[in-house]
């Protein structure tokens, strides 16, 4: 378990140094075992030791010396819902909380939208952080999907494991800053269903990438 909240901790000081995260904002979780590992509340990265690291069952019990994060709900219910993913992102980074704010989904303006497993980028209706209520919303938006906005809030990005999780969500926050830029300087020319659905195809014997 020792391996496993140093990596959990190296992944969230990852986010802070790529300027993902800022201060406490953000939280990280990995399954481990019969539960999962969630980054504790209220911590700047900075201080965090890997035995600040919050192991939690899935029935929303932590065991530790630190309480867990307050959005622990949607990293339980997303690792309890979808057994393919093994680690959840959550940030605050810039360019996702913007579009966040517009509460509108992140159309196919590029290929790489595929990358979130669909033609769109989907944005959660907004809900109070730290809430049930949140974490229902964003496992919609998450359906058939690897990562979702929550409407005035951030980013939630899902991966086998902490490195992919940690490339979808570096992707997705560069996708949004794409789309930021492009709409300063008018409407996107879109790219249809049917080729997206090539893109999605594609993906799926494309290198690191690849389903599984």
């Amino acid at each position: 378990m020792t391996h496993v909240r140093e990596e959990l901790l190296a992944t969230a000081r990852r986010l802070s140094g790529e300027g993902l995260n800022r201060g406490t904002s953000g939280n990280v979780s990995v399954r481990d075992g019969t539960g999962f590992l969630v980054t504790p509340s209220g911590m700047e990265v900075d201080a965090m030791t890997p035995h600040d690291m919050v192991w939690m069952d899935f029935d929303g019990h932590p065991h530790g010396l630190r309480q867990p994060s307050s959005e622990w709900r949607f990293h339980r219910d997303i690792l309890n819902s979808r057994p393919e993913v093994g680690a959840v992102i959550h940030t605050h980074s810039m360019f996702a909380t913007t579009m966040a704010c517009l509460r509108q989904d992140i159309p196919p303006f590029h290929y790489m939208i595929a990358l979130a497993g669909g033609d769109t980028i989907r944005c959660a209706p907004y809900a109070l952080f730290g809430t049930q209520a949140l974490s229902d919303v964003a496992l919609e938006a998450l359906q058939d999907r690897k990562a979702c906005l929550m409407a005035n809030h951030g980013m939630i990005a899902l991966g086998r494991d902490l490195d992919q999780a940690f490339s979808i969500t570096v992707e997705v926050e560069a996708l949004c800053e794409q789309y930021w830029r492009v709409l300063q300087m008018g409407a996107p020319n879109l790219l249809t269903p049917a080729e997206m659905a090539e893109v999605t195809e594609r993906f799926k014997s494309y290198g690191a990438w690849k389903a599984g």
